[in-house]
């Protein structure tokens, strides 16, 4: 009696567990796939060997690609010469406006160009290239009787050195407005170049860690820094040039209109003493 019932209840409980076994496996079969995935592949250990690990200014630059390394390199020699004209010039025209204003003053003291003559020994400048060239101009006419003719003489020598003087003065300051339009290009070329590289290296390393891309575009960055590092002062030098050679075109006619005065009243008085003999 009792192994039929034994034999039922074992049957029913298998086949319970048999319904159930479905719906464990469906259950389990997450947590089984998740311990039998592969563990995500490290970094190809040439690219973490690759990536510079010092950011400062040289050790970007140290980095960099050859092109952007020469971008970089000519973009500093741009600005270490621009700042050597600013400084050669400003001592230059520093040096012209006080001669200048020392000869204008004697000029315009003088009672007539002999006078002037020997106030001032030493003729040095553009200056004293203005009463030089009167002076030449005077002997070579001595017996001409059209004192017209004379003083049209004398002030076309007298413009031919104005603009002479102008000329040599501008001298080297195209440079600075050269560097002040062409290095922030100078330096773009330089950053489009860096993060191209920068993107042929991330294809080629297959990942878009920031630490694989971030070195290449801040080394691309520096060269526009460069760029406006050396443009900026450039345009400000040639500005402020550009004003203080106006002025001293100012004063070199000032003391041309003196120059030219002292002639026209020696001229006159050359006049009047014939006249009067």
């Amino acid at each position: 009696m009792k192994s039929p019932m034994v034999h039922r209840i074992a049957f029913s409980a298998c086949r319970h567990a048999c319904s159930i076994l479905p719906l464990v496996a469906a259950l389990l079969a997450p947590a089984v796939a998740f311990a039998q995935a592969p563990e995500p592949a490290p970094h190809p250990p040439e690219v973490l060997l690759n990536l510079p690990r010092d950011l400062s200014p040289l050790g970007m630059f140290l980095a960099a690609d050859i092109v952007v390394k020469v971008v970089m390199l000519g973009l500093v020699c741009a600005s270490v010469l621009a700042w050597t004209i600013w400084f050669a010039k400003t001592i230059e025209l520093i040096t012209a406006r006080r001669r200048l204003h020392a000869i204008t003053a004697v000029l315009s003291s003088a009672s007539s160009l002999a006078d002037c003559i020997a106030q001032l020994p030493e003729r040095d400048g553009a200056a004293g290239a203005l009463i030089r060239a009167a002076e030449n101009e005077l002997r070579l006419s001595v017996g001409v009787a059209d004192t017209s003719g004379v003083k049209e003489r004398i002030a076309s020598r007298l413009e031919r050195i104005e603009a002479a003087a102008g000329r040599a003065m501008t001298r080297s300051t195209g440079i600075l407005a050269t560097i002040g339009a062409t290095a922030p290009f100078v330096g773009l070329f330089g950053t489009v170049w860096g993060i191209m590289n920068s993107f042929i290296g991330i294809s080629k390393s297959h990942t878009t860690n920031l630490a694989v891309v971030a070195p290449g575009i801040a080394e691309a960055l520096l060269a526009t820094a460069l760029g406006l590092v050396a443009a900026i002062p450039a345009v400000v030098m040639y500005n402020t040039f550009a004003r203080w050679i106006a002025t001293y075109r100012a004063l070199q006619a000032d003391a041309s209109a003196e120059v030219l005065r002292l002639v026209s009243r020696d001229l006159d008085r050359s006049v009047n003493r014939s006249r009067k003999g």
